[in-house]
């Protein structure tokens, strides 16, 4: 990679510890090792992170915040006051990706919010999950479609692992989608039946599932941050994001 990204946990991982204490929660994220913390209920939480970050020496460059069906004003302004460079809508729903017209639609809104976030000196993202690849037009996935009709300053966080089990050439993905590549989510599967297990259940730290990380870090190499995250987990969260955030900087180790 030409810049070594920064790595940070997505908060949303350990949604239920932070849910009963987000204060220990967050120690307990800065004990294993993570000095950054991607974001998200960061209107609800917004005076506890305010207080929680900074009592833990962690700062929070990116954040979720799901604009389609929330305040996008207040999202902004909450984002602004916890430092928050990017706020990053996490998803539009899988039926709103199935036509030419949905997708101009999706480009139109996340174009506002875009706008929007110019005036709290913010940058605008949007993160993927399986459905913006699996629909294919012309041979072209979704994504790669709406990326043509985003405003320049718009980023794009991919999510490799839900491309990746989505049928994906990831690393071909991430070339087509050039510099607005800036994050990376980095969580694993194992192979199933020749390909990749597409329960949510079986996902695992990065490198120690089948995705081949090598070329999906070269073919992003603009990225500014890896995000460790997990929608499920089997076994112990924090046990896997601490195995997350060792793989994730092994697989930097292996990039250089």
């Amino acid at each position: 990679m030409s810049v070594t990204p920064s790595i940070a946990l997505q908060l949303y991982s350990v949604r239920e510890a932070a849910g009963e204490n987000l204060g220990s929660t967050l120690a307990r994220a800065a004990e294993i090792g993570f000095t950054q913390i991607e974001l998200y209920n960061l209107v609800g939480w917004r005076a506890e992170l305010e207080r929680e970050l900074a009592a833990n020496g962690l700062t929070a460059p990116t954040a979720h915040a799901p604009l389609s069906n929330a305040n996008a004003e207040e999202a902004f302004e909450a984002a602004a006051a916890l430092g928050v460079k990017t706020l990053i809508d996490p998803m539009i729903a899988p039926e709103r990706w199935t036509s030419l017209d949905d997708i101009r639609q999706n480009a139109e809104q996340l174009a506002g919010h875009a706008e929007l976030a110019k005036s709290y000196g913010l940058t605008f993202g949007y993160h993927n999950h399986f459905w913006e690849v699996e629909n294919t037009f012309g041979g072209r996935t979704a994504i790669e479609i709406l990326a043509e009709q985003l405003p320049a300053e718009m980023t794009l966080e991919i999510d490799a692992y839900w491309a990746a089990v989505g049928g994906a050439d990831v690393p071909a993905l991430l070339t087509a989608l050039g510099d607005r590549v800036r994050q990376l989510h980095v969580k694993d599967a194992p192979a199933v039946d020749g390909g990749l297990s597409k329960d949510r259940l079986d996902q695992l730290p990065a490198g120690d599932g089948a995705i081949a990380w090598a070329p999906i870090l070269e073919a992003a190499p603009q990225t500014e941050l890896l995000v460790v995250e997990f929608d499920e987990y089997r076994g112990d969260i924090f046990d896997g994001i601490a195995q997350g955030l060792v793989g994730t900087r092994a697989l930097l180790e292996g990039a250089k």
